[in-house]
């Protein structure tokens, strides 16, 4: 056997606990919430004795709430991503310039993101509160009558997503803001000997180097964008109505409310397809922009 040979067959044996482990973890809760979505499995009868095939699914496709969820989840995941990159990559191009106390600006920016959505939800649920809270206080002292930030179905909806813009934009600043300290530096001197503004800099330079930067953190984002549960959870609960009932609220309340643990695993499955769906639409972005910079 060669010393090649060897040492490939050394390295899947160091990493075959971990990837069984892994693989375990991940594959028997995948597989056994899609066996249970082609049955009639609920928290009263849980049990695999009527196959009911793809009826679960059909039973989501016809429900209004779902499409109502599916509409409101892909409005809140399209207006977050974009309010986030925007402000995230101003935010970033500015810190990544000499400028003093950039330590104290890195720790401001990382402390909302390392606290809990749970923490976060709390808060601003108090900072929100119509009669209560500190915001609509400091409007009533400009003379601004008090807002229902979080019981008005279209104030709901805008609370809800600038509470997340808050906490998560600042992962969105770093990322990006460590592909632009990785660019090189020499395109950005030639330029400024060959006259060019900043903004030709940026729009010609800056931007077509940081293309799958921008990709990746957008693919990331997204994905933990349709993942968001715990603020629609503390701050709304889905309401008012459904104005904020997206589908991982939808999804839980088809569990633990309806108690169909069937029909809401056919509906997560729905989820996955829509997120894997977009992901591999990005990633094959991502790799024709690689294969355009190679």
């Amino acid at each position: 056997m060669s010393l090649r040979r060897r040492e490939r067959l050394t390295g899947w044996v160091f990493a075959l606990p971990s990837l069984i482990t892994l693989g375990a973890v991940i594959a028997v809760p995948l597989g056994f919430s899609l066996s249970v979505s082609f049955f009639a499995y609920t928290f009263i009868n849980p049990s695999f004795s009527v196959f009911l095939g793809f009826e679960n699914y059909m039973n989501a496709f016809s429900d209004p709430y779902f499409w109502n969820s599916l509409w409101v989840t892909l409005k809140f995941v399209v207006l977050v991503v974009s309010i986030e990159f925007t402000l995230g990559f101003i935010v970033a191009l500015m810190l990544n310039r000499d400028i003093r106390f950039k330590g104290v600006y890195y720790t401001i920016l990382t402390m909302p993101m390392v606290m809990s959505p749970v923490a976060v939800g709390l808060i601003w649920k108090m900072l929100l509160h119509p009669d209560l809270g500190v915001l609509n206080y400091f409007l009533g002292l400009i003379g601004i009558e008090p807002i229902n930030w979080l019981g008005d179905p279209t104030m709901a909806f805008w609370s809800v997503l600038m509470v997340d813009v808050w906490q998560q934009i600042s992962f969105m600043i770093l990322l990006l803001l460590a592909g632009l300290v990785s660019l090189p530096k020499e395109p950005f001197e030639a330029a400024t000997i060959d006259g060019a503004s900043e903004f030709q800099k940026l729009f010609y330079i800056t931007i077509p180097l940081m293309k799958p930067v921008i990709l990746a953190a957008v693919v990331i984002r997204t994905i933990f964008a349709f993942r968001t549960y715990d603020l629609i959870y503390v701050l709304t609960r889905g309401g008012p109505g459904v104005s904020t009932d997206v589908l991982s609220y939808f999804i839980y309340r088809k569990t633990f409310m309806g108690l169909n643990l069937a029909e809401a695993a056919a509906t997560s499955y729905v989820l996955l397809g829509v997120v894997l769906l977009l992901v591999v639409f990005m990633f094959k972005i991502i790799t024709s922009e690689r294969k355009v910079v190679g």
